[in-house]
């Protein structure tokens, strides 16, 4: 298998609730969407938005519990402030700040808030890792 992340699949439990979130933070969506699931193009990968339950039963399992799932998704950013504002901006969207912007452990600036399906995002500022015009991550070889 190749070391590659192509697509993250949220599921949710209201698609338009989601699909509105996301924009008000000025996510773009993709054409490939059919109103039925969203598509946003990220550098080089994508996020998709689907009904919780229809994810569920593509991939065969029960769609129960609630609760922390033992995954969080992440945003680094260029500058510390930007921490902070991104998490103001996620709050003002809708979303839920899970921890305010601190000092971290190893070195760097982190915060996390929740989208309206609780899902978990960090946002963080790493002065270690660097990030391309376009966003994506480049990690020290």
């Amino acid at each position: 298998m190749e070391q590659r992340l192509s697509l993250i699949t949220l599921g949710v439990a209201d698609l338009e609730r989601s699909r509105r979130f996301y924009e008000r933070l000025g996510w773009k969506p993709s054409s490939a969407g059919d109103g039925h699931v969203f598509f946003y193009q990220l550098p080089g990968m994508a996020l998709a938005l689907w009904s919780r339950a229809s994810l569920a039963a593509d991939a065969g399992i029960a769609d129960v519990g609630t609760g922390f799932g033992g995954i969080a998704l992440a945003q680094n950013v260029r500058r510390r402030d930007e921490v902070d504002a991104v998490l103001s901006q996620a709050e003002a969207a809708g979303g839920r700040i899970l921890k305010a912007g601190s000092n971290a452990f190893w070195g760097g600036y982190t915060g996390y808030f929740a989208d309206p399906d609780d899902h978990p995002w960090e946002v963080a500022w790493n002065p270690q890792f660097s990030l391309a015009a376009d966003g994506s991550l480049k990690l020290p070889d």
